[in-house]
């Protein structure tokens, strides 16, 4: 089992930042990929960016060049840094852990972006 507690959500104008964590416990195995998904009302869960053990990252076309995702192997923490912020970025923000074909959950963050 995986342990997946996230902080860093909230509310924020249009244009500003918020960085989110994830910080993972329990039975983790040293490859795995860590990564956000985020799903606003009435829409389904969508991936916005993971990454590797090794550093390799995935974005969704819509965040690239504004949210940087990184992580701490010695933490087993994963970050979600987020500019220039747009209201169509509201959403329930999740934390997703992937290792050994098992797949674990945060309980979410919600973040809200005013206009």
């Amino acid at each position: 089992q995986v342990q997946l507690v996230e902080s860093g959500g909230g509310l924020v104008q249009a244009g500003g930042s918020l960085r989110l964590s994830c910080a993972a416990s329990g039975n983790i195995f040293s490859l795995n990929v860590m990564g956000w998904y985020r799903q606003a009302p009435g829409k389904q869960r969508d991936v916005v960016a993971t990454i590797t053990t090794g550093g390799t990252t995935n974005y969704a076309d819509s965040v690239k060049g504004r949210f940087t995702i990184s992580r701490d192997n010695a933490k087993n923490t994963v970050y979600l840094q987020m500019n220039s912020l747009k209201p169509e970025d509201t959403a329930v923000y999740y934390c997703n852990f992937y290792s050994r074909s098992y797949e674990y959950w945060g309980q979410g963050t919600q973040v809200t972006v005013s206009s």
